[in-house]
């Protein structure tokens, strides 16, 4: 994708915004960055569901319903943001694909104005919460599968569903490296163990360890490793990444920026929302070591603000907050 516009959409009012391979935003809690998150998950799953395989839902039919069930909503006028007639969102990529729709402050269930122009794919993308999923992956898929009822929203179902078994000696060449380098930072890698039907833990020693006593950050960058292993994702892709810092202590951080680093410049596009200086800062060095385009989009009061890292740091109220932090402490 290399731009999105959003109108009244949630806590968003008005949002134009060029993209890059790695995206980064930013902003206070409650600034629109997990809804906006959300808006193009919902809008890229649409796309990749689309005339693929045997199904025959129209595209409206599959927004509606993913809208639904990743905003947990029992009426889609829901979302248009109080004071707005109309929700609009647009989503491009290259020149000629576009996907598009709108809808009013009182629409229930259906969405008449869609337009799309992309092309039927096999290509998956990914929303990876701020939670890991992997000890709770049986229980999300029967809330939603046989409960039918809100509890974890659609992110958390698609990804559960995401994780297959692992693949053994089937990597993509263009993410073994990546693999290598997540192995290294957790010591080990998550495997699948079909003996005990469970998730397990795998150190470099080859000791093994049950899910439930490994730490929630190997847990959740293992979960990137299974969807490189596994071949969901392949190089088109689009991974989302809510909260990249959680559960991550400062070192790990600075391996796992290395890594997203470098599995754009294989090809995925990734977008990461972060409460972090100490990801900001990482990524400001990244962009500048690597003469690479880092978009940052800063969210307050339902707009964004555009900079890149590669032409400096953002002005936003996290980088703020440091400086006056930095600022007590000389005074002291």
């Amino acid at each position: 994708m290399n731009h999105i516009s959003i109108k009244n959409f949630g806590p968003l009012v008005d949002i134009d915004c060029n993209l890059g391979k790695l995206n980064l935003l930013i902003g206070h809690n409650g600034s629109g960055k997990t809804f906006f998150l959300k808006a193009l998950y919902t809008a890229l799953k649409t796309v990749e569901q689309y005339k693929r395989g045997k199904e025959t839902r129209t595209a409206n039919e599959l927004l509606e319903e993913a809208l639904y069930w990743t905003f947990q909503v029992g009426s889609l006028s829901n979302l248009v943001r109080k004071g707005g007639d109309f929700l609009e969102f647009s989503m491009q990529a290259g020149n000629d694909e576009c996907f598009s729709y709108s809808f009013g402050a009182t629409t229930t269930k259906q969405i008449k104005t869609l337009d799309n122009t992309f092309p039927p794919t096999n290509v998956n993308s990914i929303f990876i919460p701020a939670k890991e999923i992997v000890s709770l992956q049986d229980v999300i898929l029967r809330l939603f599968d046989e409960d039918r009822a809100f509890g974890f929203d659609k992110t958390y179902v698609d990804l559960s569903r995401a994780l297959g078994k692992t693949l053994k000696g089937r990597n993509y060449k263009f993410f073994s490296e990546a693999r290598k380098q997540l192995k290294e930072a957790v010591g080990g890698r998550i495997e699948y163990d079909n003996g005990k039907d469970s998730w397990v833990f795998r150190d470099k020693d080859k000791r093994i360890f049950n899910i439930n006593a490994t730490s929630e950050g190997i847990k959740r960058l293992g979960i990137l490793d299974s969807l490189l292993g596994n071949h969901y994702l392949s190089q088109d892709s689009v991974v989302i990444i809510d909260e990249a810092e959680a559960n991550l202590h400062p070192e790990m951080i600075h391996r796992f920026m290395d890594i997203l680093v470098m599995l754009a410049q294989s090809g995925l596009q990734i977008f990461i929302s972060t409460h972090s200086y100490f990801v900001i800062k990482n990524l400001y060095i990244l962009a500048q070591q690597n003469k690479m385009s880092i978009p940052s989009l800063s969210f307050e009061d339902g707009r964004v603000e555009q900079s890149d890292l590669l032409d400096g740091m953002p002005d936003n109220p996290i980088i703020g907050e440091s400086i006056e932090i930095y600022k007590r402490e000389i005074e002291l």
